[in-house]
């Protein structure tokens, strides 16, 4: 496989152990998002920072912390993320990433997104250089 692929999935390891920085350490530093929990295109780490502020925190559904009814972020905390199966293009120091990520909750369904990544090789080393999330 690629050398993309395991970028990614760090990047998605780190986000579920909730391990900011090590997402971070991943993103380029002129990386943009679209991110499925924010309407407007993430172009700066403070508001990267602000999303994720704005994300319900995880724990058991009896802690009134982060109950879905009492949490102030609103909606079910996210217990797991999984990448599917990706199409990966390179081109030199470009590569694009195509697949679906599935979102689970700690309480409800799952949720399906469709996600585009784009990766830039910088001094030897990939880095996240755009994500484009849609829920399906």
């Amino acid at each position: 496989m690629s050398q993309v692929w395991p970028v990614i999935t760090a990047m998605y390891d780190a986000y579920a152990r909730g391990d900011r920085a090590g997402v971070d350490a991943l993103l380029h530093p002129e990386c943009t998002i679209f991110d499925s929990a924010s309407p407007e295109l993430i172009t700066s780490r403070a508001q990267l920072e602000a999303v994720r502020d704005a994300r319900p925190t995880s724990g058991p559904a009896t802690d009134p912390a982060t109950d879905p009814a009492t949490d102030p972020a609103g909606g079910p905390a996210e217990i797991g993320v999984t990448p599917g199966e990706p199409v990966i293009h390179e081109w030199a120091d470009t590569a694009v990433a195509a697949y679906v990520l599935r979102v689970d909750f700690d309480n409800g369904e799952p949720e399906l997104v469709r996600t585009t990544t784009v990766l830039r090789r910088d001094q030897g080393r990939w880095l996240i250089a755009h994500v484009h999330e849609n829920t399906i």
